[in-house]
């Protein structure tokens, strides 16, 4: 009672700091504390003292007995109040029209194969819309195409683009960024301007820092199932606009009302979408083969020792001659292949040619067990003609249908070299079946025999039927 009795304000008054038990425990370390700390100013933010080296040398060098939670809170303690007035973060504010890009990283399953892709993310962070594209890379052509089909999506072009030094894009030395070529022209095609930010801070572009994680939970949990890579971009660019259907966090609208702001003051299309493709020149060697990105794609034998064009895609590779017409296309490897890339039909003419490579050949494995034991058993002068119709039934549709219309005419008794090869791959190939008919069509191989046929009158039923 006597000391309510003995105060004469009772104003409200801020709260005293508490001592927490144990931080007796540094008494007389203090000192030794703070100037190692002192010390740490003068050397690389990387090779300071955190508090769990500061308590094991306390330990290990003056046999402190305590426990890690007193030097825990002193150290904490010494470091705000030693904070610079430049120390800390700003809140930045963001102008409509303005996008930030990064990358991340996501599993999915494509065709029935899981993938490690690479997630490239845009955000407007004035209205906090965010966009998710997948790819197998970080190179140019992957941002420049996600980047065309966002701008294309949205109708518009952000006026800048926020970057760190991402894969493909530029290439930070020291301060300096040195943009690649291909991103350069896409920002001249789009008129639009890119801004590099230290990729060491990751305030400067939080808002797509926060988005690469927040669209992963969301949109990539549990792994995503899709036919084909382009079939899951659409799929998250429709989730994508779906969540913008919630509140902004802080503002309480709508991000898809926040988002016709950006829009808005986001610059026009051009006419014409940008291709992002790079050409490159290619000395192919003797068989015809030529390196792109540390792995072997094999143009032809015809290609041997000539000088080729590669147009390189975000999924495909493209190979040109010297006029720069098509000799074959691949998709696009971005891991390395320890055997040459290559498709079938660019080896048959080499085949046709020389029978005799065929036992040794990379085409050989590709082939099932019927087909591969009629060519085995077959002399040289069948076998190239079996790989002429097949080459001739693999250029009109496939090499796999034309492999198949050879096994089911195998399976039937009749030659697969024959002419029926093409006529059957192409009817493999557009999904229709010869329809079954009671008409016996043996009859007609009497005609080329004679220069006239009688038939008898239950043949000429026969074919009137």
């Amino acid at each position: 009672m006597a000391k309510y009795t003995s105060i004469e304000d009772f104003s409200p008054t801020p709260p005293a700091p508490v001592k927490r038990p144990g931080s007796k425990v540094l008494d007389g370390l203090e000192v030794i504390i703070d100037g190692w700390l002192d010390d740490d100013k003068k050397r690389p933010r990387k090779q300071r003292h955190t508090s769990r080296r500061v308590f094991d040398r306390l330990v290990t060098e003056y046999d402190y007995t305590g426990s890690y939670s007193p030097v825990q809170r002193y150290i904490k303690a010494w470091r705000q109040a030693h904070r610079q007035p430049g120390d800390g973060y700003i809140e930045l504010t963001w102008a409509p029209g303005t996008a930030q890009v990064d990358f991340g990283q996501a599993d999915a399953i494509i065709d029935g194969e899981r993938m490690n892709l690479h997630i490239l993310i845009v955000t407007f962070p004035y209205s906090n819309m965010r966009f998710i594209q997948a790819y197998r890379g970080e190179t140019a052509e992957c941002v420049c195409h996600g980047l065309r089909t966002i701008f294309e999506h949205i109708a518009g072009v952000p006026g800048q683009l926020i970057f760190d030094n991402a894969t493909g894009v530029g290439r930070r030395t020291g301060a300096k960024v040195i943009e690649s070529k291909l991103f350069a022209a896409f920002k001249l095609h789009y008129r639009t301007t890119a801004r590099y930010c230290n990729p060491y801070s990751g305030h400067e572009k939080g808002n797509v820092e926060n988005a690469v994680g927040f669209l992963r939970r969301n949109l990539m949990v549990p792994e995503p199932v899709a036919t084909t890579l382009a079939g899951l971009n659409t799929t998250l660019l429709t989730k994508c606009q779906e969540l913008a259907l919630t509140p902004h966090w802080r503002k309480q609208q709508p991000i898809i009302e926040l988002f016709a702001e950006d829009v808005a003051a986001c610059l026009d299309l051009p006419g014409v979408g940008f291709d992002p493709v790079r050409y490159e020149s290619r000395k192919a060697d003797k068989t015809g083969t030529i390196t792109v990105d540390d792995n072997f794609y094999l143009a032809g034998p015809s290609f041997g020792s000539r000088a080729l064009t590669v147009a390189i895609r975000h999924d495909v590779i493209d190979i040109l001659d010297e006029t720069s017409r098509p000799v074959v296309t691949f998709p696009r490897s971005y891991d390395h292949q320890d055997q040459t890339i290559f498709t079938p039909i660019s080896l048959l003419p080499a085949l046709i040619a020389k029978p005799g490579a065929w036992t040794n050949s990379p085409v050989r494995p590709l082939v099932p067990g019927t087909v591969r034991d009629v060519l085995d058993a077959a002399d040289a002068t069948d076998r190239a003609r079996m790989l002429a119709g097949i080459n001739q039934a693999s250029t009109a549709t496939s090499f796999t249908n034309a492999i198949t219309a050879c096994e089911q005419l195998i399976a039937v008794g009749q030659d697969p070299a024959g002419p029926g090869l093409g006529m059957l791959a192409r009817r493999i190939a557009h999904g229709a079946e010869p329809a079954a008919t009671d008409v016996d069509l043996s009859i007609y191989d009497l005609l080329p025999k004679t220069t006239r046929t009688h038939l008898t009158n239950k043949q000429k039923a026969q074919v009137g039927a």
